[in-house]
């Protein structure tokens, strides 16, 4: 108990420390608040449920902690990256240095599957853009952002309504 508590106090302090760094970038953000909620998860989860309670706290409290500071865009990616990383490391750790090892794992696999959630959902979004440019025939599609305005019948005059004079 008296372990856990020492856990508590470093998370509390590591977090007030990380919510006053304002300049830092959205994925170190991301990192931050994953491990603490991975760490705090494991922590509760093995109080509530032992080494598989600590497993499921790691997964559910980094998903909670990336989906809190990721943007709305990267909000699912991030969270699931998370709560795959934090569950791997609490169950790596733990087998190779304990219950330490286990809170040290879950705050690593948490802050690396959320950046990495984040990225892969970044880079699928770009790509999704990138795709929607042109159609099967080689045209301009509807979707693409410099051709919101969907002129059908333009002969190339742009005369407004008398376009079929």
């Amino acid at each position: 108990m008296k372990f856990n508590s020492m856990i508590l106090a470093a998370v509390l302090a590591t977090s007030a420390v990380a919510t006053t760094t304002s300049y830092a970038g959205t994925n170190t953000n991301v990192a931050l608040t994953s491990a603490l909620g991975g760490v705090v998860g494991a922590a509760i989860g093995k109080q509530m449920g032992g080494n598989t309670g600590a497993m499921i706290g790691s997964a559910l409290g980094g998903a909670g902690g990336a989906a809190a500071s990721a943007s709305k865009r990267d909000r699912t990616g991030a969270a699931i990256g998370a709560a795959l990383g934090g569950a791997g490391g609490y169950t790596v750790g733990q087998s190779v240095a304990g219950s330490t090892g286990g809170y040290a794992g879950a705050a690593l696999g948490s802050a690396g599957g959320s950046v990495l959630g984040k990225k892969v959902s970044e880079d699928r979004r770009y790509d999704d853009e990138r795709d929607n440019r042109y159609n099967d025939r080689g045209y301009r599609n509807s979707k693409y952002s410099y051709n919101d305005r969907n002129y059908r019948r333009d002969n190339g005059r742009h005369l407004g309504w008398n376009k079929r004079r």
